[in-house]
């Protein structure tokens, strides 16, 4: 068991007010000053990467299943345990916290999810705010004695990152039945191989008893899943909006390619003589970004591997190089692929005496389609917060927890604007007034949604 730590109050500076609220469509609010309290009050487990004097200005390094994680997770249960939520943890340590609702129906919760890991050099908002948002929010109903009709809650998903062990959005895409438990549980550390997924859930007793999935006889069924999370990049800074409504979240394709040439001395070996797996490598790199430019696509390289034993005066042997091929419509991203073979098989071609190519499939997630409903709910919170004008409808580029849970339960995600884009940084940042906002924001879509619910009955 773990204690809990002094606050933060004295380090931060008051946020007074909502300055861009026109009204609450549910007449609650949420207390932005305390939202920034809890925020840098979890910070302290996992706190790192020091950028500045001030005590927020740190990044963070709270690696799933970590100390630092089982720290948090334990300030958790004991935060919705005082809010007089019931807690449930399934066997990959995601945490549901339930409220009952005035309906005592047995239907699913409506929920409010995100995650409490972060990336090794990471900032303090990416999945926190999601969490303590939504903990702000069962407060707030709380103490204006406010109930929702269907049970409402909160869920903490164990590593969305995948920064430790290699599988982001993992313990979601269990639950959701699409990646195996044994495939994540026997996941390893990749600074210390011997330890696995499952060795450090049993280590912090975090796995529990119900089955990791959305089936409500075994596991914990989801009637909705809201989702709060910074942008995490520019277009609502550079467009001046508050409030990202998201749509969907694009497509994606991860590869790996292989280039096979010979290694030969690079000062006897005549160019028409080579066969080079670097330059060709390199030259298909930029045709990627050539050909994702002419689709209005993304084609981005970020692992580029060559054997320990290349040396200066040595052409390399071989070559493998990543790609990651991302577009909201699954069409363009097979038509990527289709040009960028078709390219590299010409460039494979060329220069000297050519070299060999190969290539794997190694991730495939279509896009993702958010309901309608629950979009509609934040559409209408966000007009009641910052009027028409005031947000914009979004594609999510990167993959979140509420890509799995799209597929078992009704979905949307809420974005708001983090410092010029930036994110899995230390200085990642999202001022008080825009957290204020995708609090409030998420409050008003979880109460008109539960309304939505009950209307139906």
């Amino acid at each position: 068991m773990f204690s809990r730590a002094k606050p933060l109050i004295s380090v931060l500076p008051p946020v007074r007010s909502l300055s861009t609220a026109r009204g609450s469509l549910s007449g609650l609010k949420i207390n932005a000053d305390r939202l920034q309290e809890t925020l840098h009050h979890t910070c302290q487990w996992g706190a790192a990467h020091r950028y500045g004097r001030e005590p927020t200005q740190t990044g963070m390094a709270r690696l799933t299943l970590s100390d630092d994680d089982a720290r948090v997770r334990r300030w958790f249960a004991d935060e919705v345990a005082d809010l007089g939520c019931a807690l449930s943890v399934d066997e990959m340590g995601n945490m549901f916290a339930k409220r009952k609702g005035s309906l005592q129906s047995p239907a699913p919760m409506t929920a409010m999810g995100s995650h409490l890991d972060t990336q090794p050099r990471g900032g303090r908002y990416d999945g926190i705010l999601g969490v303590v948002a939504a903990v702000e929010v069962m407060r707030t109903m709380k103490e204006n004695g406010f109930q929702t009709q269907f049970d409402v809650g909160i869920v903490n998903w164990t590593n969305e990152e995948g920064a430790r062990f290699p599988r982001s959005i993992m313990a979601s895409g269990v639950w959701a039945g699409e990646i195996a438990r044994e495939t994540a549980w026997n996941l390893a550390d990749i600074f210390d191989p011997s330890v696995t997924v499952k060795a450090e859930l049993e280590r912090h007793g975090y796995i529990g008893a119900l089955a990791c999935s959305s089936d409500a006889s075994s596991g914990f069924p989801l009637g909705a899943h809201f989702e709060l999370h910074i942008e995490q990049g520019p277009i609502l800074e550079e467009s001046g909006k508050k409030i990202g409504v998201v749509q969907g979240a694009q497509a994606y394709r991860w590869y790996t390619f292989t280039v096979r040439g010979r290694d030969a001395h690079t000062g006897t070996t005549p160019l028409r003589s080579r066969k080079d797996p670097l330059l060709a490598a390199c030259k298909m790199v930029a045709s990627s970004n050539a050909i994702a430019k002419k689709l209005g696509a993304l084609a981005s390289t970020g692992i580029i591997k060559i054997p320990p034993s290349s040396s200066t005066n040595t052409i390399a042997s071989d070559v493998t190089f990543t790609l990651d091929i991302r577009h909201p419509e699954d069409a363009v991203v097979e038509e990527v692929q289709r040009r960028c073979v078709r390219s590299f098989e010409e460039i494979a071609k060329q220069d000297g005496r050519g070299v060999e190519l190969q290539w794997t499939l190694d991730t495939d997630s279509p896009a993702v389609k958010f309901d309608k409903e629950c979009i509609r709910a934040v559409e209408d919170a966000a007009d009641g917060l910052v009027g028409p004008d005031g947000w914009l409808p979004l594609t999510s580029g990167a993959g979140h927890d509420s890509v799995y849970t799209s597929k078992r339960c009704p979905t949307t995600m809420i974005f708001v604007p983090c410092k010029d884009g930036v994110s899995h940084h230390p200085e990642e940042y999202c001022s008080p007034g825009d957290c204020a906002n995708g609090a409030q924001t998420l409050l008003e879509a979880v109460v008109s949604y539960d309304q939505l619910r009950a209307s139906r009955c």
